[in-house]
């Protein structure tokens, strides 16, 4: 297909990337008559913490959006990921070593506060470098830029000297929005103390906008003090800083949290004071732990991206923050094994659908148009509770059954992975939690007619042909809700509440093995 059929369907698909693309290219239609200047996509990050998944959220989702305005617009595009480096150290994460040590640097720059785990010249370079890391693990194409690196060169100045010659007007924008005692002693600036090193939050007795600088009251000597707002010497508070990296750099699109709407609105009307159009973007819903709570670098509570990548491939990951981006989500070990199966789900979707049901097609988007083909015989599910009947403690274990049940199957790379991490996924997150119980007399019935039905057939019978088996047996039970029969076969067999479509387990496991492991249910060999 062309660029221009390309565009064309573009222009009307209603999948989330391409809207936002389009409402992109309706503002620089608007405001930015330069069609050859190249389009600036921005992410931020705070490294006070360690980088958890929700920032490798922003970069996947950002990266995706800037792939669908290439393709909608034809332009030249580049994304920024930048860390707000520069930034007062104000809380002790709880999951970094060396509190004691981290506890004397409260209120330094973080570029300033040394590394805990002592890699790194300072706590923001270490984080700087686990963010860099994993992005480019993944492949993101972005410029990695520092905060520390734009004020202390000098790149700031003059968007520092605009906020300088506006200070009055942003003064007016964000006290009606602060309490009283912080209404006393707001700035936009924070002086960068030259005795102490730390960044002040105290309140400016003066400033001059003919030499650049800022006075202030020192606390401890009750001098003043007279500080340059340029060269490093100061930064800004974080609503006016964000507005003037937009200023400084020329954001053109970035999106954010739902609790930063507020500070949206503020840093665009404070760039809108410094003679620039705010940029593009969306406010997407928080991720929440296996509490409802939202996740946090501080208290780092929620998943990592490398316990994610434990259990789940990396697509599967970039599903997940694909999907429903403006709806709050549960960010838990328990999303992954559907995650994973969805993925596969979508890939094997694509190759049956329209040019237009695949740029709706979230793979279309993941993989830049290119999806590749999904060959997996099995579901991570089904590899799930097969490695649970087998207590497989590795890969072969596995591979083996897969074999039987897929005769011709190519060990591919993408397989070996996938049964991988369902091994991992067993050991660590199913096997310490498996319950079995004995099954009731009820269930004992169905059980022993299940044992006599399969007993009849042969692995050249089909999954669904089984699965229909297992359903009938259930309906002779006459249970007021089929869905017990097949509860109380995941909790006697495989130990847990919820488990696969017993046709294709069946059929991964085999007959024969299958009518064994059903009598040691009858036995209560499983229950210890």
């Amino acid at each position: 297909m062309n660029n221009f059929d390309l565009k064309k369907i573009a222009e009307k698909s209603n999948s989330w990337p391409f809207v936002e693309a389009r409402n992109l290219r309706d503002r620089l239609v608007k405001f930015d008559k330069d069609s050859q200047k190249v389009v600036l996509f921005e992410t931020g990050y705070g490294p006070s913490g360690l980088p958890h998944i929700g920032t490798f959220g922003e970069v996947a989702r950002t990266s995706i959006v800037r792939h669908a305005f290439e393709v909608l617009t034809g332009r030249k595009t580049k994304l920024i990921c930048f860390s707000d480096d520069m930034d007062g150290f104000r809380k002790v994460p709880e999951n970094v070593p060396q509190q004691a040590l981290l506890e004397k640097y409260i209120d330094q720059p973080l570029t300033s506060v040394p590394d805990p785990y002592e890699k790194f010249d300072s706590f923001g370079a270490h984080n700087n470098s686990r963010l860099k890391s994993f992005l480019d693990k993944y492949g993101f194409d972005y410029e990695f830029v520092s905060a520390t690196d734009c004020y202390k060169s000098g790149k700031f100045d003059n968007a520092l000297k605009t906020i300088l010659l506006n200070y009055d007007k942003i003064i007016n924008i964000i006290l009606p929005t602060l309490g009283e005692d912080r209404k006393k002693t707001y700035s936009p600036f924070l002086p960068v103390c030259p005795s102490s090193g730390k960044v002040l939050q105290v309140n400016i007795s003066s400033i001059d906008t003919e030499k650049n600088t800022i006075s202030y009251i020192d606390e401890d000597t009750k001098e003043l003090v007279t500080v340059s707002i340029l060269g490093g010497s100061c930064k800004l508070q974080w609503k006016c800083d964000w507005a003037m990296r937009w200023f400084s750099l020329g954001v053109d699109y970035e999106m954010a949290g739902k609790d930063l709407s507020e500070s949206v609105i503020l840093s665009s009307k404070i760039l809108r004071v410094l003679g620039a159009v705010p940029p593009t973007g969306f406010s997407y819903e928080l991720f929440l732990d296996e509490n409802g709570e939202k996740i946090s670098k501080s208290k780092g509570n929620g998943l990592s991206i490398e316990e994610w990548l434990r259990y789940g491939s990396s697509e599967s990951l970039a599903l997940f923050m694909y999907s429903n981006p403006k709806r709050a989500k549960r960010l838990f070990f328990d999303v992954i094994p559907k995650t994973t199966d969805e993925y596969f789900s979508y890939l094997k979707k694509y190759d049956e659908q329209s040019v237009e049901q695949k740029l709706d097609n979230p793979v279309w988007h993941l993989h830049k148009g290119n999806p590749k083909k999904n060959e997996l015989p099995v579901t991570y599910t089904l590899l799930l509770n097969l490695a649970s009947v087998c207590h497989a403690n590795d890969s072969e274990t596995i591979w083996g059954y897969v074999s039987t049940y897929s005769p011709g199957v190519k060990r591919s790379p993408e397989l070996d992975l996938l049964i991988k991490l369902a091994v991992n996924y067993y050991k660590e997150k199913i096997e310490p939690f498996k319950s079995y119980r004995l099954p009731d007399e009820t269930e004992k019935k169905g059980i022993k007619d299940l044992i006599k039905s399969l007993s009849v057939l042969n692995e050249e019978n089909t999954s669904d042909e089984i699965q229909s088996l297992v359903f009938s047996i259930g309906k002779k039970l006459e249970y007021e809700n089929l869905r017990d029969w097949f509860k109380g076969l995941y909790q006697t067999v495989l130990g847990q509440s919820e488990g696969p479509r017993m046709g294709s387990f069946i059929k991964l496991y085999g007959i024969k093995s299958t009518i064994q492991l059903l009598e040691n249910v009858l036995e209560g060999k499983l229950v210890k």
